[in-house]
């Protein structure tokens, strides 16, 4: 049995944010990534045209800016390049390859005990602590939907994760099932390198610029979230104009309100919206099955295509593991508790970045669960 002071679970953006606060107070800890290098998704798992979508500021982790030569908007390696440096700064060194298998909390002891699988070697190793940080993200395990006949589509059939860029897609005809901002901008790639495109828009949408994203969010400094709500849509009708003409409808409920009660985050369009208005992206509904090569809609009507994308997002494996909370976390792995006091539970067990409010929000758990460890100490 290996003992600590606390235990972080993920060393993705929220972890490495963690164990940076901890180390300036000296508090020891360890970090289990199952993957075999931190930030997995970033380096691994995502598709090459990625940036971030908020300004810089608001994608920063506690006590360290990005350069001053960095963009406004952060690409995906400039992003990475920044999470090594942090990484290196704060002397932050993860146990790669550490799957933990199940967490349960011990009354008598007041700590949590974990059983934590080492991939390389097999074997079940043992470790408790005072602390129990689970920063395992939203973006954990991918999710594909029970499609019918998917098994049949004589295809390829992937999940976004394993989407680079459109290059070897040239001259295909592609279908991305899901129109959140992953989807939107995978089909963008996709037509941008020649191939056949269509998009699954299931469900009424928003669709914003960047720059109304930002000016929502210096207002909501000082404006109640339905008044942002408003002017949001009216300028989103302004600049996009009548979505129904290009097969989408908008969201009656809010943007940034769908956000906070759905984790249901509005497009930021990057170019895509002119690629459907122009026909070159085509819009299709929900699929009820698959044939072969054909896709059958809920219209009725049927497409066949080369290759299918599931921009489906992401489930979270937290309840297989993590015993003995009924507090903090819900079946999805999400946190239970309201905004601002989501990331505290009982006995020790704190959760970062699963509240749906970005990095941003993931910087700030990172701090107040490091004080608040500190306090108690």
């Amino acid at each position: 049995m290996q003992e600590q002071i606390a235990i972080i679970v993920g060393a993705g953006p929220s972890g490495l944010a963690t164990s940076a606060c901890l180390n300036l107070y000296s508090i020891p800890h360890i970090i289990l990534e199952r993957e075999d290098c931190c930030a997995s998704l970033w380096k691994k798992y995502s598709y090459d045209r990625l940036h971030l979508h908020l300004k810089k500021q608001f994608s920063e982790l506690p006590h360290m800016s990005f350069p001053s030569s960095c963009p406004t908007y952060i690409s995906k390696d400039q992003f990475i390049q920044y999470l090594d440096g942090y990484v290196s700064h704060f002397k932050i060194s993860p146990l790669y390859q550490r799957c933990v298998e199940l967490a349960t909390y011990d009354q008598e002891t007041k700590k949590w005990i974990l059983k934590v699988r080492n991939v390389n070697s097999g074997d079940v190793e043992d470790y408790s602590a005072r602390f129990l940080i689970v920063a395992s993200g939203e973006t954990c395990d991918p999710f594909i939907p029970d499609v019918e006949g998917l098994n049949s589509f004589s295809g390829d059939a992937l999940h976004s994760t394993q989407f680079k860029n459109g290059k070897a897609y040239r001259n295909k005809n592609v279908l991305v099932v899901g129109s959140g901002n992953s989807g939107m901008e995978i089909a963008l790639d996709l037509v941008n390198h020649g191939s056949k495109t269509s998009i699954v828009v299931r469900s009424p949408v928003h669709i914003l610029s960047r720059e109304m994203v930002y000016l929502a969010l210096a207002m909501l400094k000082y404006f109640p979230l339905g008044l942002v709500d408003s002017l949001l849509v009216l300028l989103s009708k302004v600049v996009f104009g009548d979505l129904t003409k290009y097969g989408m409808s908008r969201a009656t409920e809010g943007p940034f309100f769908m956000k906070v009660a759905y984790g249901k985050y509005p497009i930021i369009d990057v170019g895509t919206f002119n690629k459907i208005k122009s026909g070159e992206i085509q819009v299709l509904p929900a699929v009820e099955s698959i044939r072969g090569n054909e896709v059958i809609f809920k219209n009725g009507k049927s497409h066949a295509f080369d290759k299918v994308i599931f921009c489906t997002g992401f489930k979270r494996s937290t309840n297989k593991w993590l015993k003995g909370d009924d507090y903090l976390l819900n079946e999805d792995g999400m946190s239970k508790p309201s905004y601002p006091n989501h990331w505290k539970g009982k006995n020790g067990l704190y959760c970062i970045g699963l509240a749906r409010r970005g990095i941003y929000g993931a910087s700030a758990d990172a701090q107040n669960t490091a004080d608040d460890i500190k306090s108690l100490l």
